[in-house]
């Protein structure tokens, strides 16, 4: 049987941790941040939490049903960053561009914790808030909803899949991300051009690109297919609306 985790108000300590503060998710969520910084996702768990709370590990469970609970409420907040940083202009592919850049900056800005939590779903508030933004983004734009839906799937997974791979790198050792970068000006710059013409061609376009996200240059693919799409989509709701008026093509006048 689920464990029952204990509601906010009914679980806060009446005495302080070790440090002198009193616990709450948000602070635990905060800390968990710092031990997987610190120690990676392999390091997060609530012995090393508790220490790092000043507090049993045992209260970790009257906050959250366990260890996986944990993990969503940290995706969560990492969404949340995203969305506190972003501000809505009222341009649709602007304002995609821009929430989608800060959802990958804010997920970067903590890489273990990333690679932790981005295939995960949390059916949390402030993640419900970002995917109420995205789909109200669209639908306001004139997609219709099976486009705007489609168009959602496509933007939250393309975000997520690079906050991944992009996160996977930053969170390896700096001397094996160096030796990995390395390898586009020691190996593939170095190849010979009777076997590999088309490396040999674009050796220094590669160096200099390759160690860089993607996810700019596909996001701006993907928006720019978003806009394609809108374009007769706007059109046939127009000639929709011409048609329902009196006097219209449906009355055959």
């Amino acid at each position: 049987m689920a464990k029952q985790v204990v509601p906010e108000g009914a679980r806060r300590r009446r005495r302080p941790t070790q440090q002198g503060t009193v616990l709450s998710e948000a602070l635990i969520v905060r800390t968990a941040l710092r031990v997987l910084r610190e120690h990676g996702s392999a390091g997060l768990t609530a012995r090393r939490l508790g220490t790092a709370l000043g507090a049993d590990p045992s209260t970790l469970y009257r906050y959250f049903g366990g260890m996986d609970d944990l993990t969503r409420a940290i995706g969560e907040e990492l969404m949340g960053r995203a969305l506190d940083s972003w501000t809505a202009t009222g341009a649709w592919r602007a304002d995609l561009r821009a929430l989608g850049l800060a959802i990958h900056s804010a997920y970067l800005a903590h890489p273990h914790a990333a690679a932790l939590t981005a295939s995960r779903v949390t059916g949390r508030p402030r993640e419900i808030a970002v995917d109420e933004t995205i789909l109200g983004i669209l639908r306001s734009a004139g997609f219709p909803d099976p486009a705007a839906v489609r168009l959602y799937h496509a933007f939250i997974d393309l975000s997520l899949a690079f906050v991944a791979l992009d996160a996977g790198a930053l969170a390896l050792t700096e001397e094996a991300r160096a030796a990995d970068e390395d390898m586009w000006t020691s190996t593939y710059a170095r190849l010979p051009a009777e076997s590999y013409p088309h490396i040999a061609a674009t050796a220094s376009l590669l160096a200099a690109r390759m160690p860089h996200s993607a996810y700019p240059t596909v996001l701006d693919t993907l928006l720019e297919s978003a806009a394609a799409q809108l374009a007769p989509a706007r059109s046939a709701g127009t000639a929709r609306r011409r048609s329902a008026r009196p006097g219209g093509p449906a009355d055959g006048r």
